[in-house]
């Protein structure tokens, strides 16, 4: 018989999670899916070789038949998420998790992915917080005696597990032949959420909703309905209770939007503009070709064509097939101490959420409570009382496979502090997330690990294609030690901080000889792994 065996220490409350009803459906999850996720993982490595070559991506041929059958619809919203107009992201701590439930968005993304540094403690107490503030039961006082708690309107919940390649090393699945390995994080995170309280959302009339990240194509969805269609078997509820909304942030799914909503589309409420991995996506799969070298991160915006052609068709794609089409998250953020910096984000965050509302989307994404009033202004004045605008058709909108890719129309110029700035964002992002901070505010910008991953992918690739800055400062090896050499020394070290550590990783992520897919994945592995205590493993063995 299959098993999840427990390898992280147990802190306070964790067996409320980690029951073992909870971890038999997970090791049931593994059993039936663990392998073709495999599979769907080696797929991805022998595309990004492919193009990394010199392929570019195409809409598929064998899919064609998909994409012309205008009969086909997905299911849409579940109860509560008929209306989107403003969700707001962040993690899950208890503090963030409040704020985010008292704010007036109607969506909180909880994220256990791109906000979550997936410390183990973050990941069970993650649970434990969702857990709460199912029931009512979320409270929280700081050090200074203040005490928070949640109101009795909340917003609808939508959570997002961690990606398809990432493992969760604290809890181990063996097989029915005793051969083990680590867990899914995505199986993980997906499966306690479910277990512990799909049923309690649907008693207050909602339901089992997430977000999907990382996808590159239909089958990978595939496996996520197959999950989901054996999830609600194994506890009893109706074949299409669960929503999901897929994030379209790499390249590879962007050509294939309708084909993912048709594979999930008992189950699909929509896709969301991934814009930030999108962007890491390109530099990564195109990391060895001179065309495909890109600018200076602050410089690659949402009105560029190519971002532009891919934006505009995930609307289309998704009003076509009857789900809603979510906009991404801008980067600025308020400072309630700094009028001209919260101005500043105001009026960024005012054009990026009136470009949205204006091509059709039906809600977008904010990660701070202050934006929260002026993205629901801009869409206020476009849906009126309307709850969506998925009615309307973007007819006019035709978008070719060589504008998807087309980087060329935006300026290619580099400069000395476009590199500065992607090597003091990776460092000091790296750090945080090392003392297990998902989500950091840096130079008036939030910074996740998705807007991390651009800075570092930029740095190799500009090393790997020798590339000048504008200045004429050649960008080398050396000249990135010099600048983390600078960096460091302009930072007021503290004796708890792991910019060693940081500076490791970076290395290991940005100046090796080959660009490594993911920075969190050695990141973790080498640091954020705990060892089980001695009971447990005396236990184990």
């Amino acid at each position: 018989m299959s098993r999840i065996e427990i390898r992280g220490p147990l802190g306070p409350r964790y067996e409320e999670i980690l029951t073992p009803e909870a971890l038999a459906f997970i090791a049931e999850l593994h059993s039936r899916f663990a392998g073709v996720r495999h599979d769907r993982l080696l797929d991805r490595q022998k595309q990004r070789a492919e193009f990394s070559n010199g392929r570019n991506p195409g809409f598929r041929p064998e899919t064609a038949s998909v994409r012309n059958d205008p009969a086909w619809k997905v299911a849409g919203a579940g109860p509560g998420l008929e209306d989107r107009r403003v969700e707001i992201t962040g993690p899950v701590d208890q503090k963030m998790a409040i704020n985010a439930l008292n704010s007036d968005a109607r969506v909180w993304l909880a994220d256990l992915e791109d906000a979550t540094s997936p410390t183990w403690a973050n990941v069970i107490e993650g649970q434990v917080n969702l857990r709460d503030a199912i029931r009512g039961e979320l409270e929280f006082t700081n050090e200074a005696g203040k005490h928070y708690s949640v109101g009795a309107e909340t917003p609808t919940i939508v959570v997002r597990p961690r990606g398809w390649h990432l493992t969760e090393k604290h809890l181990r699945y063996f097989d029915r032949f005793g051969q083990g390995t680590s867990a899914s994080a995505s199986l993980v995170d997906f499966g306690l959420f479910f277990f512990h309280n799909a049923k309690a959302l649907i008693e207050q009339g909602r339901g089992p909703y997430f977000y999907l990240p990382k996808l590159e194509n239909h089958l990978e969805a595939r496996l996520w309905n197959e999950v989901f269609e054996f999830a609600q078997e194994y506890v009893g509820l109706r074949r299409g209770t669960i929503r999901a909304t897929v994030l379209i942030e790499t390249i590879t799914a962007a050509f294939e939007m309708e084909e993912i909503l048709y594979e999930l589309r008992d189950h699909c409420a929509g896709l969301n503009a991934g814009r930030w991995d999108y962007i890491f996506s390109i530099i990564k799969n195109f990391r060895n070709r001179a065309r495909f070298v890109t600018p200076d991160r602050k410089n690659i915006t949402m009105t560029a064509p190519f971002i532009r052609a891919y934006t505009e068709l995930l609307v289309a794609t998704c009003h076509r097939r009857g789900a809603h089409a979510i906009g991404g998250m801008s980067a600025f953020i308020p400072d309630r101490r700094n009028p001209e910096v919260t101005e500043r984000a105001l009026e960024q965050v005012h054009a990026d959420k009136t470009r949205e509302a204006n091509d059709g989307y039906d809600g977008t994404w904010v990660a701070h409570p202050d934006l929260i009033p002026t993205a629901r202004a801009v869409f206020d004045q476009v849906l009126g009382s309307r709850p969506n605008q998925v009615s309307r058709q973007r007819d006019d909108v035709s978008v070719t496979a060589a504008e998807l890719v087309d980087l060329g129309s935006i300026t290619s110029v580099v400069t000395d502090e476009g590199l500065r700035s992607n090597v003091r964002i990776a460092l000091r992002y790296i750090e945080a997330w090392l003392r297990g901070n998902g989500a950091v505010a840096i130079d008036h910008l939030m910074e996740d690990a998705a807007t991390a991953e651009i800075s570092r992918s930029q740095v190799w690739q500009w090393i790997h294609h020798e590339a000048r800055t504008a200045e004429g400062t050649a960008i080398t090896v050396g000249e990135v030690e010099r600048l983390i050499e600078q960096e460091l020394g302009a930072l007021d070290r503290q004796p708890e901080d792991r910019f060693d550590d940081a500076v490791s990783v970076f290395r290991q992520v940005a100046l090796a000889e080959e660009l490594p897919t993911f920075l969190t994945i050695a990141a973790y592995t080498q640091f954020l792994v705990e060892p089980a205590t001695t009971e447990q493993q005396r236990n184990a063995a």
